[in-house]
Formats: structure tokens, sequence, C-alpha cells
């Protein structure tokens, strides 16, 4: 459907819109293109392609078919001469440069402006001071070749500004610029491959009416009569095209001796708009040539406009320094100059492709159509080379800017090398297989080639689609991650206040105690291990103590039983104090004697303790306190079956009573670390292992309900 629009239905709504009749003009021939008069394009002939007719009978109400056939090669015929003779005009108006004098009268208006705010003789000195430096610089370090170098580049830099800033302005566009005479020369050349008049406006008008030949006035009479009329009634044809009297041409084509078209306009056939179709198709391609070359004329002198003003900066204040700057303004001048060589690259090309079709007309008379297809292929492939000719231009244009700024530093030039001719296979360009990988790789990494492939970054990647899946995923989770941080980091927050609070509490995070306490603190709120030394020192506590707690922490957790009928607050307080005891002189002990305090603390609390007006069994409280301190001896005086029968109560105030007293022995220690204080904890703590019933054989101990 994309390629029917093009082929039928856009040309049919430009002849649409182009068609309009004349008045007093006859019913009996398609109308001239008034639109394009303006274009002032004209054949060979002299005729305007603007008065061009397509003649051939209406039809009427006896025939409807003959009607809609004339409609519709009507509509194909003016699209077809819209896009002719706007290429046509395109081409004649990028090389005829009246478009110059627009672009010729803003820039002299820019660049002298540009030139009056930066002539302030401050910047040049300044510039002029920093390249002194480097001059100086270079004779220190024993440089005097690129010392003398730097000196006469500032030299010309500053000549050559001085007759930008404070002379008159150089126009590159004007009518003796360099544009213009690269435009001159590229046209000389092509004048004499043509055997035509070097003449520069003569010579495109000479261009102008031999395309306007070729694609407009031998096609469209093909078109018509079937065959080209000049060789008979050209003169005829001429004077008969802009009246468009359909009998009276037909009988002054049949009186100089061509029956044969007369016939042909009074009998159209569907034939003709298949050849129409054919036309707008080649037509169509050569507008993209002028397009393209006519684009490539103006960008030409827009490059020259654009480091032209560049240049200015470069000759008021860059150019005096060494390295970049010098270097930039080097590409900016280089650009200008080539500007001119493009220019009449471009120009040749033209006179050379155009001497080409122009020969391939002549070489087939009669074959118009054929040529035309022909010329077509051939522009396609002179659309390519145009761009492989402009690229070809920049690159020489970067490496004569290579070479001058690595001449002004006094490097060899690229490409250049000793030894073999090694510096000849490294100034060659990089293997084809590796530039196109390096293209390939280029594709990979566009984020355009990312939206074509669905979204997917780096397609070529055999990972790239599970990539995007979980890309897609972290998306999708990206919003509750985010939350899940916030949380995160509102808990770490609460974490630190509350453990500098239980901190303070026993001594704060300086002391052995106020750290144990607060880890026990902060275990017990289910703060994660890999929290807990973090915390403590964003509290303040020393590395020392830190390391210490978490020590004592571990041994008591590796060392108390594991039996699984024992009361486990009072396996950690036993397990803690014989820690405390073994550790007693090493450079942690006080860490393990706060542990054992804060674990004794823990016994205590969760001891049950007996009811206030309970009726305690005091003679088996006596017997119990008379033999606690050997296990063989309690379990020789009390029976697990009168542990058993024995109140809770009774229990309860002797499991109470020694956790108290314990956690007494616990803290003295810790606050007096003598002897006698380690003694007296560990004999607790053996009176509280003994106490402690390990299996249901035993019978149940002080603590259990």
């Amino acid at each position: 459907m994309a390629a029917l629009y093009g082929i039928l239905v856009f040309p049919g709504g430009i002849g649409a819109v182009a068609v309009a009749a004349e008045p007093g003009q006859t019913e009996r021939s398609i109308s001239r293109v008034d639109g394009l008069s303006w274009t002032g394009v004209v054949d060979s002939g002299g005729v305007p392609l603007a008065d061009y007719s397509f003649l051939v009978d209406r039809g009427g109400l006896s025939d409807p078919g003959g009607t809609v056939l004339w409609t519709l090669l009507g509509l194909e015929f003016v699209g077809y001469m819209v896009i002719v003779t706007t290429a046509i005009w395109f081409i004649g108006y990028a090389l005829g440069f009246e478009w110059m004098e627009f672009f010729s009268a803003a820039f002299r208006g820019v660049a002298e402006a540009i030139s009056r705010q930066l002539a302030d003789p401050v910047i040049s000195i300044t510039a002029a001071t920093l390249g002194a430096f480097v001059v100086a610089w270079f004779i220190i370090r024993g440089s005097p070749a690129r010392a003398a170098r730097q000196i006469v580049t500032m030299a010309a830099v500053a000549v050559f500004g001085g007759l930008l800033l404070f002379g008159p302005v150089p126009n590159p566009l004007s009518a003796d610029g360099w544009l213009a005479q690269g435009r001159n020369v590229g046209i000389a050349v092509a004048a004499g491959l043509n055997g035509s008049d070097p003449d520069p406006d003569r010579l495109v008008e000479t261009l102008s009416a031999n395309m306007s030949d070729d694609f407009a006035r031998n096609p469209v009479q093909v078109w018509n009569f079937g065959h080209v009329l000049d060789d008979r009634c050209g003169a005829v044809w001429n004077e008969g095209v802009a009246g468009g009297e359909v009998d009276g041409l037909r009988a002054d084509i049949a009186g100089c001796g061509d029956t044969a078209a007369a016939e042909r306009i009074a009998h159209p056939t569907t034939g003709q708009l298949g050849i129409g179709v054919l036309l707008l198709l080649c037509g169509a391609v050569l507008l993209v040539f002028a397009v393209v070359l006519a684009g490539l004329v103006v960008r030409c002198a827009l490059d020259s406009i654009y480091h032209g003003i560049l240049a200015i900066f470069g000759f008021a204040a860059g150019g005096y320094i060494y390295g970049p700057t010098q270097t930039f303004l080097v590409r900016n001048i280089v650009t200008c100059v080539f500007a001119a060589v493009r220019m009449c690259a471009f120009t040749v090309f033209l006179g050379i492709y155009l001497l080409f079709l122009g020969n391939l007309f002549h070489q087939a008379p009669g074959q118009v159509v054929a040529v035309i297809v022909i010329t077509a292929l051939v522009e396609i492939v002179a659309i390519s080379q145009i761009f492989r000719l402009r690229r070809g231009l920049a690159r020489g244009s970067g490496q004569v800017t290579e070479w001058i700024g690595a001449a002004l530093r006094g490097r060899s030039t690229p490409g250049s090398g000793g030894g073999g001719g090694g510096g000849l296979s490294a100034g060659r360009s990089e293997p084809g297989v590796l530039g196109a990988l390096g293209a390939l790789n280029t594709l990979d990494n566009s984020p355009l080639v990312a939206w074509v492939a669905a979204g997917t970054v780096r397609p070529f990647d055999p990972l790239a689609r599970g990539q995007r899946k979980v890309q897609l995923g972290l998306i999708a989770s990206s919003a509750s991650m985010a939350e899940s941080f916030r949380w995160g980091h509102l808990a770490r927050h609460n974490w630190r206040l509350v453990a500098l609070r239980e901190a303070e509490r026993f001594g704060g995070v300086r002391s052995e105690m106020g750290v144990a306490r607060t880890l026990k603190m902060m275990r017990d709120n289910r703060i994660p291990d890999s929290q807990l030394a973090p915390v403590l020192r964003a509290i303040g506590a020393p590395d020392h103590l830190v390391a210490g707690a978490l020590e004592a922490f571990a041994v008591q957790e590796a060392t108390r039983s594991q039996g699984p009928y024992g009361f486990l607050p009072l396996q950690k307080t036993v397990a803690a104090a014989f820690a405390a005891n073994h550790w007693a002189g090493e450079p942690g002990a006080r860490a393990f004697a706060a542990q054992a305090v804060v674990a004794a603390e823990g016994f205590a609390r969760h001891s049950n303790e007996p009811a206030a007006n309970a009726v305690l069994d005091q003679d088996f409280i006596r017997r119990v306190e008379q033999n606690w301190d050997s296990g063989r001896a309690l379990r020789a005086a009390i029976t697990p079956g009168e542990w058993n029968s024995v109140g809770r109560d009774t229990r309860w105030s002797i499991g109470s009573r020694l956790s108290a007293a314990h956690l007494a022995t616990a803290q003295e220690h810790y606050d007096n670390p003598t002897k006698s204080n380690r003694d007296r904890l560990l004999r607790s703590a053996m009176r509280v292992a003994n106490l402690d019933h390990i299996g249901p054989a035993e019978g149940l101990d002080p603590w259990q309900s």
C-alpha cells in the first residue's frame, strides 16, 4: 500500500494541485503547469517546462473510458513535470550560486561583529604572553627548534590575525571568494568534458537545457506520441505546445509527415499509464540526486561560514597558545580551504555524470524510456558515490590538519616511521574485518538499535535476552527495593538510638559492662548478627571493647551445656562464669567478667520466686543447702522422689536465692577481680551446676515449674 501510494497517489496529488487552466484554453489538452513558471527552466528549444502539455483526446459522454484515461494521464504528467522541473531547478540553483548572496551578507555582519568584540588588545597580549611562556619553557628544557617553531607560528598568527581583526574582513562567500573560485574551476573542468563554454553562467544554462531535453522534452514526447518529434516536427511542436489546441497541432504534426503522432493524440492507450508510472519513479530518483547534490554544495558554504567564524577566535587568542588551540585554528583554516576543494570536486562530479548521461541518450536515439530507466540506476549509484567522495574529502582535510599540527608540535607526521617500512604499514587504515567489528560494536551499543530490538540492550550479546528479563524484573521491583531500603534505614537509626541509651545506663560505651549490656539488649531485640559490630561502632564503642564483648559472648555460647532438659539461663551463667575464670589475667579478662555479670543478671531475672504467703519446707531447704557444694552428696541426701514431692514454692525459693547470690558474686568479681572473688564466683557456678537436673530421672530442679 505504501508503494502504491508513493507511485500513484502522491504524484497524482501533486498534479492535481499544480494543474491550473489558462483563460481561453481549449478542453482538448491537459493544462500547463503554471505553478512551475517561477523556476524559469527551459529546454534547448527555449520552451519553458511549465508550458509543456500532454496532448490526448479527452473523450466525452460517449467515451467515458477515454475521459478516465485522460484524467489519470493528466495527473501523472503534471506530477512528473513537477518532480523533474524541481530537480533541474535545484541543480541549476545550487551551481548558480544565487543563494550565496544571502549567506554572504549574513556572514559579513556576524564576522565584523565578532571581530570588533575580539579586537581588544588585552586579549591578544594575554594570549601572546602565554605563548611566550611556552617558548621560554622549551628553551629551558633544551628544545630550541620547538621554541623557534612556536615563535614563527605566533608571528604568523599575529600578522594574519591583525589583517583579519583590524583590517578588512575577507569574505569567502563573495563573488571572488575561494568557494566561488572552486566552483569556477570545477565548471571549467566540466565545460572541457562537455565541450561547452567555460563561462559559469552559460555552462549552468547549458547543463539545465541538456537535462531538460533528456529528462523532460524527449521523455514527454515519447510518452505522448510514441517517439521523439524533434527529427521531423520539432519546430511545429515548439510553436504549438503553448497553445495546446489539439486539432490544430494534430493537423500541423500530420502536415509535417508524422501521422503516427497525430493518431496517438486521438487514440491514447492504457500502456501510456504504465510509462507514466515508470517515468515517475525515475523522476523521483533524479529529484533525490538533485537534493543530495544541492545539499552538499550548500553544506560546503555553511562549513566555510562556521569554521571561518571559529578561525576568528583562533586568530584573536587561541593561535598564540601552544597545543590543542593552535591545532584547532589549523583545523578551521584547512576546513575553509577544503570547502573550495569540495565545491570544485562536486562540480566536476556533476559534469562527469551529466556528460555520461547525455552520451547514454545520444547512443540510443529513440529509446528514451529504456535510457531513462538505466539513468535512474546510474543516479542511484551516483548518490552512493557522491557520499563516498564527501567522506574521502573529509578524511583528506583531517589528514592535512594532522600533518600541519604535527609539524607545529615538532613530531613526525601520522603514518611516518622508521625501520623497514614499518611506518608505512602503521599509517594504513585498519583491516576491513576489524573495521566491520568496530562498526558492529557501535551498532550494538546504540540506543536506537535497542529500541528497534524491542527494548533489548546490546541485542547482539548472546545473554541479552536473559539480561533483559532480569532488568525488567529489577525495574518492576525497584519501588519495593526502595521502600525496603527506607525501612532498613529507619531500623538502623532506631538500633543506634536504643543501643546508645542502653549503654549509657551501665557506664557508657567506654566500659566493658556498657558494651556487654548493649550487646545483650541488641540480641534480645533480634538485631541481625551482621549488624551488631557496626551498631556498636556507630555509637562510639572502641574496637577492642567491641571485639572483646563479641568474643566473650561467642565463648559462652560455644561452651554452655547443650542438654535439652536444662534451664537455658542457668546453662549460660555457668558457661560465662567458667570462661571468666579461664580468661583471668588475659588482656580481655574484664570483657569475660562483664559477660558473666550479664549472664547472671539474666539467670536471676528468669528464676521464679515463691509466693509471699507460701509455706516453705525449711527442713528440705536446709538439707539442700548443706549438700549443694557437692553433686554426689546432694544426690545421696535427696532422692528424685523427694524433689518431685516437695512443693513448688520450696524449690523456687532455693532457685531464686541461689541465682541472686550468684549475681552478687559475679558483680563483686567484675568490680574487684581478685583471686578470692574469682574463687567465690567459680564455687557459686559449681553450686548452680549441681542443682541443674539434666534429665527427667533426676526429678524436678529449683527452676522447673
